[in-house]
């Protein structure tokens, strides 16, 4: 059932009694004189898949940036496993297991696909700098499990063949699921996914959505995500959160936001009486 009561949680029966990985109570940022975002309040279960959808410049990736810590909130809190990250920076925030892809692809394009990887592991890399100079065994120990991990990482999108490719060299959709891949090896305990879909074809994005899937079963973690495939968000999603000018306006199961007047018009505008969304 769709609330308009931002406070009350929609969550997967599975996560019921389980504390929720992410929760933001009353969160809001201003810019100088301009309010982006205000009262969004959001609880994600530990393993559920959730979406954060609205208009064109309705203040998703915003939201995004508050919750990896890229920006520090005007007021509100928001908790990772109970935990308040009000002190916390965006590396602070990713050892807590705040992981993300961004809209635009960021990858190092000049390092191969397994570097890539790597990158995202440093967190597990278990050698000193003093180690790492001198090339002692145990660096070598280190960097042998670094590497196998990573291999198997990149086989869940069956990209383990192009490790030692350049990353730039890769097509597009590609290149959007090794980014997400790289955010998986910080080992997140949920994963934020900014329009992952982006530039994918059809099948593409019939295949990340599966993917998506193995990757909550496979690493028991939650998702969010912002996406304007609403074939993929509404075929995935558990509970979707709908915002328009920096509110929340409905929050819900897909079907109940599909036929939410109040979403009707955020998206269609008050002349249309159906939803494409």
């Amino acid at each position: 059932m769709t609330t308009r009561d931002p406070r009350k949680a929609l969550l997967p029966e599975r996560d019921i009694n389980k504390t929720p990985v992410m929760e933001c109570r009353a969160l809001g940022i201003d810019f100088g004189g301009l309010t982006a975002v205000d009262d969004f309040n959001i609880t994600v279960a530990p393993t559920e898949i959730a979406g954060l959808i609205g208009p064109n410049g309705a203040g998703k990736t915003t939201i995004f940036n508050l919750l990896t810590k890229v920006y520090k909130p005007t007021r509100g809190a928001m908790f990772i496993n109970g935990r308040n990250t009000k002190n916390m920076n965006t590396i602070k925030a990713n050892r807590q297991g705040v992981a993300r892809t961004f809209q635009n692809i960021r990858l190092f394009k000049e390092l191969t696909v397994l570097d890539n990887v790597l990158i995202g592991l440093h967190n597990e890399m278990d050698y000193n700098l003093f180690e790492s100079v001198f090339r002692l065994p145990s660096y070598w120990k280190a960097e042998k499990i670094a590497k196998e991990r990573a291999i198997e990482l990149l086989s869940i999108f069956n990209m383990q063949d192009d490790a030692y490719k350049k990353s730039g060299s890769l097509p597009y959709g590609s290149q959007r699921r090794l980014e997400i891949v790289r955010a998986l090896a910080t080992n997140p305990c949920i994963l934020l996914l900014d329009e992952p879909a982006a530039g994918m074809n059809h099948s593409e994005t019939d295949e990340l959505m599966e993917n998506i899937r193995e990757i909550r079963d496979l690493f028991q973690i939650a998702i969010l995500l912002i996406e304007h495939d609403m074939n993929l968000v509404m075929g995935i999603c558990e509970g979707i959160a709908v915002i328009n000018y920096g509110r929340l306006i409905a929050k819900g199961a897909p079907q109940d936001i599909q036929n939410d007047p109040v979403v009707i018009e955020a998206y269609l505008g008050k002349e249309r009486g159906h939803a494409d969304c």
